[in-house]
């Protein structure tokens, strides 16, 4: 069994804010890295436009007719799957329809942690600089809310279009996605141009190291400018997601317990868990401290894992409690 764990890529941001061409950079750059990247794109009509951008030599799963967030959102994790399992890609990029709310994919994506070993690695949405300033003083209607809600779930954010905006318009873009997203590192660029890619991306095969560590927080440097290599260490971030992969059965009276002391902000929670002392394997549900257990019986290779998404919860403490459970898998039965 391949043990890596493969990172994801979420790219989110509104029609036309540069998404596409951002992916085109992160293409050349894994490729200059001897990496192998797959994509997924999701588009609301039936042709993929933005595709034929992506060129032929890479593997790309193509979601039409749809968001993935909504009417083909179950559909997601079994792309994913048929990805890894046919083209074995070092690395995957979704780039979403500018219509998707990336809290439901990001949701979305942690399904496929039942089945493949992946890890939502980052959030990064670009955001259409001018765009956003005539949608903030026009209304305020859905598609602002939208908008602030894709800068709100991001790791990494690109005030795109910084080359149609007056200096005094910048600045106060800029303040606008602070006050929407503190804690993200904001990078504004012109046609999506990255300079220094660790911005965005960390080395793919770190991840594979990293099991309990979902998406990551913005810069990992140092006041001086150097990359912190214990980086994954800083816990408190805005939106985000933990996956940890169990390595044994774990007693279920401990881990309904575990579930219920989860912190406020972990608002949801899922998984597949083996129970020492039921020798049963069970599908969990955790949502706003109410949980759920289905007995199951997978076909074929299906992960014990546990997937956590919320705000500003720190992932040290919650993978301690898992680790105890783990080290003591039947300390609550006689």
């Amino acid at each position: 069994m391949n043990t890596n764990i493969i990172p994801i890529y979420l790219l989110s941001g509104f029609l036309g804010s540069g998404k596409t061409t951002l992916l085109t950079g992160l293409l050349d750059q894994w490729q200059a890295q001897g990496l192998k990247a797959a994509v997924i794109m999701n588009e609301l009509g039936d042709i993929n436009l933005d595709g034929q951008m992506v060129g032929d030599k890479v593997p790309m799963s193509e979601m039409l007719s749809g968001c993935i967030c909504c009417t083909i959102r179950s559909d997601l994790s079994l792309e994913i799957k048929t990805l890894i399992d046919t083209h074995q890609p070092d690395v995957i990029v979704i780039e979403s329809t500018g219509a998707a709310n990336p809290m439901e994919i990001m949701d979305g994506v942690t399904e496929a942690a039942l089945y493949c070993r992946i890890e939502l690695q980052s959030v990064i949405t670009v955001v259409d600089g001018p765009e956003l300033l005539q949608r903030s003083r026009s209304g305020k209607g859905k598609t602002f809310k939208l908008m602030r809600d894709q800068i709100r779930c991001a790791t990494r954010l690109l005030l795109n279009k910084a080359d149609k905006l007056a200096p005094d318009e910048l600045v106060e873009a800029q303040q606008l996605v602070r006050e929407i997203n503190a804690v993200a590192p904001v990078m504004t660029t012109v046609r999506c141009q990255v300079e220094d890619w660790a911005f965005i991306e960390r080395q793919a095969e770190d991840a594979s190291q990293l099991s309990g560590v979902g998406v990551h927080k913005g810069e990992a440097e140092s006041e001086h400018g150097h990359r912190d290599s214990h980086h994954h260490h800083h816990t408190h971030e805005h939106v985000m997601v933990m996956t940890h992969y169990l390595n044994g059965a774990v007693d279920s009276v401990a881990f309904e317990a575990f579930l219920k002391q989860l912190p406020d902000h972990v608002y949801r929670a899922k998984g597949i868990v083996t129970f020492s002392d039921t020798a049963s394997r069970f599908l969990f549900q955790y949502a706003y401290r109410e949980t759920d257990f289905i007995r199951i019986t997978p076909q074929g290779e299906v992960n014990d894992v546990a997937v956590f998404i919320g705000e500003h919860f720190s992932k040290d403490d919650v993978l301690e409690e898992l680790r105890k459970l783990e080290r003591e898998p039947n300390h609550s039965t006689e």
